[in-house]
């Protein structure tokens, strides 16, 4: 029996693709992938709409150190598209012989994305992964040259389509006939693309350019701030302490007012006095007491019982813009 890799993102395109093939009598088996920046849980969704098995691929080492220095450079943030699929496209082709699979799909669409699903890029995905004649793309098969698949009968070419552009009229359409009704906006879950975020790791790893995945992690939460080697983290909300308390480390202090409610506030890297007055202005700030000239707030170690204290003054915008690293 035929048997095929389907790139599953969690997005619909991917889905679609699957479906299409799995439509044509052959096996199909779901291949996500997980790093520091998306993960799976869109993709286990999507893959048991359609009833196909998945494998999830942590590739989150590897996948950060070609983000530090992707060949082909960022998308419109601090997304490496290009390079990010080649090395999908290369891992899914090293699992052809595990699950005895006969070539790779993926929902990647002509010209939908501008840099990255152009005629040259597709082609340098497809050379980059060295797997080359493996690789279909059953969207938009019609708008390209016919695969080894297609002219070999694995594939029937006629029922493959050519769908081309940005709008995602003929995929929601599909979905119907297909009976895919939840499916994620096109926008994806990768954090790579977000303006915001993107900031922040630029941020990070401006001054540190091997951080660990707790460092990593706590990008994704609260307001933040940068003085020189020092970094200041605000919480938002409630949910967003409790991850945060996951992500933080015992060197690093935290920060509450003595006699008023607030935000959690973390200090991380070098624990200067300027930081640390900071810090706990920024307490202040956030806080019920944020309408006092100046309150009492508490600080120490994670972990530990928060036994020093110092005086924070109300300091204005200017003062806070002045560090923020948020858009």
């Amino acid at each position: 029996m035929t048997i095929a890799l389907a790139m599953i993102s969690g997005g619909l395109d991917s889905i679609l693709a699957a479906k299409i093939i799995k439509g044509q009598g052959i096996e199909v088996i779901g291949i996500c992938f997980k790093s520091y920046f998306f993960d799976e849980a869109k993709a286990k969704d999507m893959c048991k709409t359609i009833d196909i098995p998945l494998v999830v691929v942590d590739f989150s080492k590897e996948h950060f150190n070609m983000l530090k220095n992707p060949k082909h450079g960022y998308g419109k943030n601090m997304n490496p598209c290009i390079d990010c699929h080649a090395m999908m496209m290369k891992y899914t082709g090293e699992l052809l012989d595990k699950y005895k699979a006969d070539f790779i799909i993926t929902g990647e669409v002509l010209n939908q994305r501008p840099m990255s699903q152009n005629k040259r890029s597709l082609d340098i995905v497809k050379k980059e992964s060295g797997f080359s004649n493996k690789i279909l793309r059953p969207l938009c098969a019609l708008n390209l040259e016919p695969t080894d698949m297609e002219t070999e009968g694995l594939v029937n070419r006629e029922e493959l389509l050519d769908i081309s552009g940005r709008s995602r009229t003929r995929q929601m359409e599909l979905a119907e006939t297909f009976g895919i009704k939840d499916y994620p906006s096109p926008a994806g879950g990768c954090k790579l693309t977000e303006p915001n975020y993107s900031k922040r790791l630029k941020d990070l790893l401006k001054y540190n350019d091997n951080p660990d995945n707790k460092d990593i992690g706590l990008l994704r939460y609260g307001r933040h701030f940068r003085m020189g080697n020092s970094k200041i983290i605000v919480s938002r909300t409630r949910d967003e302490s409790t991850y945060m308390k996951k992500l933080i480390k015992k060197e690093d202090f935290l920060f509450f007012p003595k006699d008023h409610p607030g935000s959690m506030v973390i200090l991380t890297g070098d624990k200067t006095n300027e930081a640390i007055e900071f810090a706990a202005n920024i307490s202040l700030r956030y806080s019920k007491g944020n309408t006092e000239e100046k309150i009492t707030v508490k600080y120490g170690n994670y972990g530990t019982i928060a036994n020093k204290y110092i005086d924070a003054i109300n300091i204005n915008d200017e003062n806070i813009n002045e560090y923020s690293i948020n858009i």
